[in-house]
């Protein structure tokens, strides 16, 4: 720790610094807001006249008329720009509409400035101001270990928010080229994933899969398990029970301890649980851009895909795809790009690993969604109803699933041995009617004979229990001693 003389000085000089850019401050011109009518409330959409604010600004709508100047009889009611036509714009509120009244005043939330001389230091700065309007929301080593809505308000009761800072929700993208590599593999503690469809740091993944197969406790053992520093969970538009649920039976207090759960239930407006995605991804960031590396857990892209259409169908955007509107074709990549590998060199940037579980809807691979999201991320790993109903979890489908970079950080003998065990479990799922019906000989196919005698090891093999932990090296050595 520094000496007290010092950390007074350094004080010091910052108040000095900023006291002699008041004056500047003060100085730079202050554009008034433009407040604004609210005209009609049309399902999830506000209608305001007179309202100048670029979309993705924050406005407050407040309850009373424009006599009142705010009087009103309900609370301010937040709302965010999502479109506009002429002079009327389109706003999404976060919160509950009942009671707003037509000549509501919209107010759009003022821009603070940063004089020049501190825009270089405004990042260091207790008082850091931005130029954008939209959502600032709290960062910092104070989530941990926390459960924050999609407002980065607590929603576990335990005390306000501390060591934390606004910041805003957009980021500036990574050029595709100063990116790292995948190249380092990742850990996660569950056997099969390790084995056949070895995970590297930075890599995008997606669990698909249909409803009750398993996937929150395959998330709860990769939070419990994986080798990473700082752990982002998403719950997007899930049940509400599901959330305390995965905390305390699933998550556990050993997975809580180095985690933030961002939580957007199902009944939640369609924006806050499209902002719950985003102030989660915008968390994963803040950690990754401090050198650290994150595990983000999004649960489901599928959900975020649902609130970005019903935004969209509400402004008027024509539907496409089984109902969905082409912006959500768009956003889908806008958001999972966020994550992966940072720069690192110099700028000693970390990496964010990511697994977006997806819903297909009544387990049909080709729902848009699920075929939109195979093609942008890094692989995807396919949990199958077939062998839940059986009793095997975790319920993995090897023979669907994919790692796309595990060629470049898995060793070649393990390479080899993941291919054979994928020939074996081949040969089984083809001659399934024969084995069930009892119509096979043993000696007509020697890889089959090797198929069948090798089944109750290889079942046993992809099994693991939730509270069972396999580490990345004894899995390996597993598998090669398994199909030698």
């Amino acid at each position: 720790m520094k000496p007290l003389g010092d950390r007074l000085g350094q004080r010091e000089q910052r108040w000095s610094r900023w006291m002699q850019a008041l004056p500047e401050l003060a100085a730079l011109p202050q554009p008034l807001a433009g407040e604004g009518v609210l005209l009609r409330v049309t399902g999830l959409v506000l209608e305001a006249a007179g309202v100048r604010a670029p979309v993705g600004a924050v406005c407050e709508v407040h309850g009373g008329t424009v006599a009142s100047h705010g009087a009103g009889s309900v609370p301010p009611v937040l709302a965010e720009v999502v479109g506009f036509n002429g002079d009327r714009a389109f706003l999404m509120p976060t919160g509950e509409v009942h009671g707003l009244a037509s000549g509501a005043r919209v107010v759009p939330r003022a821009a603070p400035q940063v004089p020049p001389r501190l825009a270089s230091t405004a990042s260091a700065h207790p008082w850091r101001r931005s130029e954008d309007r939209g959502l600032h929301l709290p960062m910092g080593e104070g989530l941990l270990g926390r459960v924050v809505d999609s407002q980065g308000r607590p929603l576990d009761r335990l005390g306000e928010l501390t060591r934390v800072l606004p910041e805003p929700m957009v980021r500036r993208p990574i050029n595709a080229m100063d990116r790292d590599p995948v190249r380092t593999p990742l850990d996660t503690g569950v056997r099969a994933i390790n084995a056949l469809l070895t995970v590297g740091r930075g890599q995008r993944l997606g669990l698909f899969a249909g409803t009750g197969v398993g996937k929150s406790v395959l998330l709860g053992m990769m939070a419990r398990y994986t080798a990473a520093d700082v752990i982002v969970v998403g719950l997007i538009g899930e049940r509400g029970r599901e959330v305390k649920e995965f905390i305390e039976d699933i998550l556990e207090a050993e997975g809580l301890a180095r985690s933030v759960v961002v939580a957007a239930p199902a009944d939640a407006p369609p924006l806050v649980r499209l902002q719950g995605a985003h102030y989660a991804t915008a968390i994963a960031e803040h950690f990754r851009d401090r050198g650290k590396h994150v595990l983000l857990l999004m649960d489901s892209l599928t959900r975020y895909a649902m609130a970005q259409r019903e935004i969209a169908l509400a402004i008027g955007e024509p539907p496409a795809t089984r109902g969905y509107p082409p912006s959500c074709f768009a956003k889908l990549p806008q958001l999972v790009e966020r994550s992966g590998n940072g720069m690192g060199g110099a700028s000693g940037q970390g990496s964010i690993t990511a697994f977006y579980t997806v819903l297909t809807e009544g387990d049909d691979p080709q729902d848009p969604i699920a075929d939109a999201a195979r093609g942008i991320l890094d692989g995807h790993i396919v949990l199958s109803r077939e062998l839940a109903e059986s009793g095997h979890f975790p319920a993995l489908d090897v023979e669907r699933s994919i790692s796309r970079v595990m060629t470049a950080v898995a060793p070649r003998p393990q390479q080899q041995a993941a291919r054979r065990m994928r020939q074996l479990l081949a040969k089984l799922t083809k001659a399934r009617d024969l084995l069930q019906i009892g119509a096979y000989q043993a000696g007509h196919d020697s890889e089959l004979d090797i198929a069948v005698r090798l089944a109750p090891q290889l079942g046993a093999f992809l099994q693991q229990d939730m509270h069972e932990r396999a580490p990345l090296a004894e899995c390996r050595a597993q598998l090669q001693s398994l199909v030698a």
